[in-house]
């Protein structure tokens, strides 16, 4: 499967190239332009701040996050073993108290064994979005981002399959460093990185089954799209469980590196009482299949850098 490349192509996906990151500069948000140096930052008001030495925020304050179930033919290989998973796009969302910022925590609790990584690129849209076809789509477009849609696996028997407690844990979906416009995001390359060491590879065009603006004018059919919602495009094979102490990363060249780390979390105080509240994390066949994936389904050297990635970290 491939995405057709639009001819001519529209103009978010044409140069120059502009990256937008949303800083904390002495305590106060700020916004700017990444200079042509890749160093500074070049604030709205008039300064310019060295990239390394400020804090990243999230470039986005969403209403809503949509994000795909499935959309990478080597995803519906691993997960289905068809390259067209769906007949069509399916969808759930994360609140917004899930987005997380470039260089944030990842925190994993004590009761559940599977927080998996699943690297993407975000489309953040740019102003009102409703009833509009593939080809108008691409206008309601702000730019991209690199995602990391985390999973906490042990909720997977729960919630009747919308994923609520699975994806929409507290901080789980970093998203950043920034948003970019004027690259053409079907002919990049997606990684996934465990420790520096490669575990998911894509080419984006190559492998997706819809591209971002099916996606949006799909959800737009029904659903108005406002400035800041983020849309996630889904993830290739090999989504795996990490560990606290590991570093995650995803680069999609051209639109940059999202660096995140895991942190150990202890159990939430209503699921350590006597008699716990709520359905508690499971480690059934279902959570093992989704959290362990099918290894015989996905290329050798995602496996061994997986272990070795392991391996590193102590």
């Amino acid at each position: 499967m491939s995405v057709a490349t639009p001819n001519p192509l529209p103009k978010i996906l044409t140069g120059p190239r502009v990256e937008r990151r949303r800083v904390l500069v002495n305590g106060t948000a700020c916004w700017g332009t990444v200079a042509d140096d890749a160093a500074s930052l070049l604030l709205d008001d008039g300064r310019s701040v060295a990239i390394d030495g400020v804090f990243h925020l999230a470039p986005c304050e969403p209403s809503k996050i949509i994000c795909v179930h499935l959309s990478y033919s080597s995803r519906g290989i691993e997960t289905r073993n068809n390259p067209i998973p769906t007949p069509t796009p399916t969808y759930f969302t994360k609140p917004p108290t899930a987005i997380n910022h470039h260089g944030g925590e990842l925190v994993k609790p004590a009761d559940c064994l599977y927080l998996n990584y699943e690297g993407e690129y975000a489309v953040i849209i740019g102003k009102v979005c409703r009833n509009v076809t593939p080809d108008e789509a691409w206008d309601y477009m702000l730019g991209f981002a690199p995602a990391l849609d985390m999973g906490l696996q042990n909720f997977r028997d729960t919630d009747q399959g919308s994923m609520l407690r699975v994806k929409g844990a507290d901080g789980m979906l970093p998203i950043g460093p920034g948003i970019v416009s004027g690259v053409n995001v079907l002919s990049q390359t997606l990684r996934t990185y465990r420790n520096g060491l490669l575990v998911q590879e894509a080419n984006i065009g190559d492998e997706m089954v819809w591209g971002p603006h099916y996606m949006v004018a799909d959800i737009a059919r029904h659903i108005t799209l406002m400035p800041g919602d983020v849309i996630l495009t889904g993830t290739p094979c090999h989504s795996r469980s990490v560990d606290a102490g590991d570093l995650v990363e995803v680069e999609i060249t051209e639109l940059g590196r999202l660096s995140s780390r895991v942190v150990a979390g202890p159990v939430p105080r209503a699921s350590a009482l006597p008699e716990p509240i709520g359905h508690q994390p499971t480690d059934s066949a279902e959570v093992r299949r989704v959290a362990l994936g099918f290894d015989e389904r996905v290329p050798e050297n995602f496996k061994q850098n997986y272990r070795n990635a392991a391996k590193a970290k102590h």
